[in-house]
């Protein structure tokens, strides 16, 4: 499975490029991919276009003979192998988040919890993070779709809880007060 950032015509066609690459692989060799091979298609064809002006973060992700297996590839073929990734313009945001909050021992509820305050912290600070996005838990049995969440009820939850007092309202005559001045 793709996450990926950047120009949304650019990680389109992309995505369904490698989607396309890896079919042709299973027809050929008779078994699927892995997630390292895949990977290293994408980051193989990257390269062949480096410099031609596309935009794309990727993350490649899914559970294979070796196991989990997580990889990161750019549009000028770089391809990294790793635990953590974030991707596009709020990715440092979310790093902020994960790299203060991500132990070793979490449970699978509190790495998605850690996931989506990751989001919403991305989306909170980044102009060009948003919408809705789409959640998935990676297991060796296959992927399950955890919900659709609108990046804006992750704010509420996370950044600007009802819990959380309200700033001091100031009283309507000294606004009016004010505005005259």
């Amino acid at each position: 499975e793709l996450v990926h950032a950047g120009g949304a015509a650019d990680c389109s066609f992309w995505e369904r490029n490698l989607g396309l690459q890896c079919r042709m692989y299973e027809l050929r060799n008779k078994q699927r991919v892995s997630v390292a091979h895949a990977s290293k298609l994408l980051a193989n064809t990257m390269y062949q276009y480096r410099g031609q002006g596309l935009s794309m973060g990727t993350m490649i992700c899914g559970w294979d003979a070796k196991g989990p297996q997580l990889y990161y590839v750019d549009d000028d073929g770089t391809r990294l192998k790793g635990d953590v990734f974030c991707v596009g313009s709020g990715s440092t945001y979310a790093y902020g988040v994960i790299d203060s909050n991500l132990r070793a021992d979490l449970t699978v509820e509190e790495a998605i919890d850690l996931g989506r305050r990751a989001i919403a912290g991305a989306a909170h600070r980044d102009a060009f993070s948003g919408g809705f996005n789409n959640l998935y838990l990676v297991t060796k049995d296959g992927w399950e779709f955890k919900g659709a969440i609108d990046t804006n009820d992750l704010y509420y939850q996370y950044i600007h809880r009802a819990e959380q007092p309200a700033p001091p309202a100031a009283d309507a005559a000294e606004t009016v007060v004010a505005m005259e001045e």
